[in-house]
């Protein structure tokens, strides 16, 4: 008995010392402190800059050990505004996205590298326009601590490139990518 009793707190401590420290967050969305934004080329004019007004997520963090961490992020691509009623249109359409098929693009990661000094690399399968394909986002640790309303907050910025061509969406003159930045403020569950 005294040697399943042993056997099973070191179980417990193997278990507790193994990432269960990592916090669980919910993305803010509903105070507006997260955004999902992207820039493209305008034919090598100039830039489109927008973002996606709907998506949710959830991901765990320990800053002690980040290598722990896990994120799940679901956009609404039907949401994407990028301030022109008209070319919102366009682009939402079958030409580019094709929102009205593909209405949800999925984020999970599967690896995340520490690189020291806040900064870490977010390696996941982004799965867009009927397409599943690996991306890795820069990410870097912004802040973390207690609000003033009593919840514990976490945030983040990341950013990474999607090459159009990648995930089957048209290519139009220079606009072969788009280049994504992500502003994430979590509320701990």
């Amino acid at each position: 008995m005294k040697k399943a009793l042993m056997a099973t707190g070191l179980a417990m401590a193997m278990f507790t010392s193994m990432g269960a420290n990592a916090a669980d967050y919910m993305i803010d969305t509903k105070g507006a402190h997260a955004s999902i934004n992207f820039k493209v080329s305008h034919l090598g004019y100039s830039f489109i800059k927008g973002r996606f007004n709907k998506f949710d997520g959830e991901f765990s963090f320990d800053s002690s050990d980040v290598e722990s961490s896990q994120v799940k992020v679901n956009v609404d691509t039907r949401s994407l505004d990028s301030n022109h009623a008209e070319r919102d249109k366009h682009i939402r359409s079958d030409d580019f996205i094709n929102a009205s098929k593909f209405n949800t693009a999925t984020f999970v990661s599967n690896k995340v590298t520490d690189n020291g000094d806040g900064q870490f690399d977010i390696a996941g399968d982004l799965s867009l326009h009927g397409v599943t394909k690996p991306i890795i986002i820069n990410a870097e640790l912004i802040g973390e601590g207690n609000d003033p309303w009593g919840n514990e907050r976490v945030g983040f910025v990341g950013t990474t490139r999607l090459e159009l061509a990648d995930f089957s969406i048209q290519v139009m003159g220079d606009s072969s990518y788009v280049d994504m930045e992500l502003h994430i403020e979590g509320i701990k569950k």
